[in-house]
């Protein structure tokens, strides 16, 4: 009788031995792009709510300074997992060919560029094509400077002259008057200019996407060896990060109150406006529910790939198949987090 009862008492031990080994919680240490502002709700809620947790993730979330310093820290190994800039991400690709490490976009976040020229209106700047010979201004890592030249290909602006400057100096210097134009994310610099005491109609804003410029934003990338030793902790935690979108998107007032307990001292209706802002330019866009939450094209990805390579100058040809693995997204149902456009909604 024992006899005959072996085979299933191994395959109770062996299953019981699996289901240890799958509640086994892994630790990921992830680096945001940029400060704890708005549009870090994205990844705070999910954290708050318990959504990590619950795919036996611990996550741990640190605040950034840029998408280089995002992709570089992914790629050393400090970070398992990390938002940024796509372009970025291709710079490293194309610029270190012989790095062990290159992280791999697996989601993408920002369906377009968030990046624009903004300028005060009464600098008399109202187009693209009257930003030739003028001074421009930003850190020389931003992602907007980096990729101006797709803009100015892209609009035939001529010669402009770059300014560079710390972050927090940008808008400072534009209200001034040291500068002519800057370039940002449109909910990072628009809102900080207005914080400084300019009135949002005295804005012009040039947003690259509606001139010409199709480059995607901001994915979630990961670390080659997190992509080998451990997918299942990336598709636990796409799967967690979707279902915490749902609830941003829903409730952008409650979810800055998970910046806000990370960053006592910032505005929580100024980046309530961020996150907003955010979401309905680069994150609910019509681009981003025509090709479906998290996913790019590959047409798309060929094309930016092209022109980052020409516009960084970078030492080899960015190769798009490298840079992005859509292998680990979750199921249409779960990417289903975009509501429907609000004219829309209204019928």
């Amino acid at each position: 009788m024992l006899e005959m009862l072996r085979p299933l008492f191994v395959a109770l031990w062996l299953a019981a031995g699996t289901g240890t080994a799958l509640a086994q919680t892994t630790a990921l240490k992830f680096q945001l792009d940029w400060r704890f502002e708005g549009p870090a709700a994205l990844f705070l809620v999910p954290a708050a709510k318990g959504y990590f947790k619950d795919a036996k993730l611990d996550v741990t979330i640190d605040a950034g300074n840029g998408s280089g310093g995002a992709v570089t820290r992914v790629a050393s190994g400090a970070y398992d997992i990390g938002f940024a800039d796509l372009a970025a991400l291709m710079e490293f690709h194309a610029n270190n060919p012989d790095a062990p490490n290159k992280p791999v976009a697996v989601m993408m976040v920002y369906n377009n560029t968030p990046a624009s020229v903004m300028a005060l209106k009464k600098s008399g700047i109202k187009g693209p094509a009257d930003l030739t010979g003028k001074k421009l201004g930003a850190p020389v890592f931003d992602a907007g400077r980096r990729a101006f030249p797709i803009f100015a290909k892209a609009n035939s602006v001529g010669t402009v002259n770059w300014t560079a400057m710390d972050p927090p100096l940008r808008e400072t210097m534009l209200v001034r008057g040291d500068v002519d134009a800057i370039t940002g994310f449109t909910f990072t610099s628009l809102l900080n200019i207005e914080a400084r005491g300019v009135k949002a109609e005295d804005v012009v804003v040039l947003p690259y996407p509606e001139y010409g410029v199709r480059l995607y934003g901001n994915a979630i990338i990961v670390s080659p060896k997190l992509l080998q030793e451990n997918p299942a902790a990336i598709k636990a935690f796409l799967s967690a990060f979707a279902k915490g979108m749902k609830d941003v998107i829903a409730h952008p007032e409650q979810a800055v109150e998970t910046v806000k307990a990370r960053d006592g001292i910032i505005n929580t209706e100024l980046e309530t406006r961020r996150l907003k802002l955010a979401i309905d330019t680069v994150i609910n866009s019509p681009e981003a529910r025509a090709e479906g939450f998290g996913q790019v094209k590959p047409g798309r990805l060929s094309l930016m790939a092209s022109q980052v390579s020409d516009a960084f100058n970078t030492k080899t040809r960015v190769n798009a198949d490298a840079v992005w693995n859509g292998g680990f997204l979750p199921s249409a149902k779960e990417l289903d987090v975009l509501p429907a456009p609000k004219a829309a909604a209204k019928k």
